[in-house]
């Protein structure tokens, strides 16, 4: 199969010892099991893909229609998490409800994980950018303040891209090259050292790494 992707849910964190007895914190993802609900081809849709779907238990009286029939069409359950994934070879066999599994993955091999961060809410430019602020001493007046944004004879207005105080996280993100260090078949759960975005419950979508270093 050449499915080279997965989806999940994060679960939290933990660590693990390695031989030489040094700790390595890993995240710790429920990485399907998915299902086939789509087959994408280039004659038809112009590119080849397949839409995974994340096995788990959802009411019937939360699907519409248009998704239980869009389900229907596949023979296969309804499903709340949906995700496309690319495939390389045209020649791909891979059709609606063929199962896509965490031993896709070997350890050792590096993967990327796009989530949805945290949300920070409204933060000002210290937080939100690094802004290194003022003097915190007394009678600086001149703390967490953004400074100035922008000459006034050149360019006479503020440079776009200007780095505010805004809404900050609530957005897509991708850990790139995390090395898988645990899989368990069994439970569908895959380990990879350090972090990944999103909150502990949040859904991710793993693949094998793009650019691997």
């Amino acid at each position: 199969m050449g499915v080279n992707g997965i989806l999940g849910i994060k679960l939290g964190m933990t660590q693990v010892f390695a031989e030489d007895g040094t700790a390595v914190p890993c995240t710790v993802l429920q990485a399907g099991p998915c299902v086939v609900v789509q087959r994408r081809t280039k004659d038809k849709d112009g590119y080849e893909a397949v839409q995974l779907g994340l096995v788990e238990f959802i009411k019937p009286q939360r699907v519409n229609k248009p998704r239980a029939g869009h389900f229907k069409k596949a023979n296969v359950a309804p499903m709340r998490c949906l995700g496309e994934v690319r495939i390389e070879d045209s020649k791909d066999e891979t059709k609606p409800g063929d199962r896509v599994l965490v031993d896709a993955f070997q350890v050792g091999e590096l993967v990327d994980v796009r989530g949805v961060s945290k949300g920070k809410g409204f933060q000002g430019g210290v937080k939100r950018w690094h802004f290194r602020g003022g003097d915190a001493s007394h009678g600086s007046m001149f703390h967490r303040a953004p400074g100035g944004i922008g000459a006034s004879s050149f360019p006479s207005r503020v440079w776009k891209g200007q780095h505010f105080p805004g809404h900050m996280g609530n957005e897509y993100k991708t850990s790139k090259n995390l090395r898988v260090v645990k899989i368990d078949p069994d439970e569908n759960l895959l380990l990879v050292r350090g972090a990944v975005p999103g909150p502990a419950g949040s859904y991710i979508f793993i693949r094998k790494a793009k650019l691997a270093l």
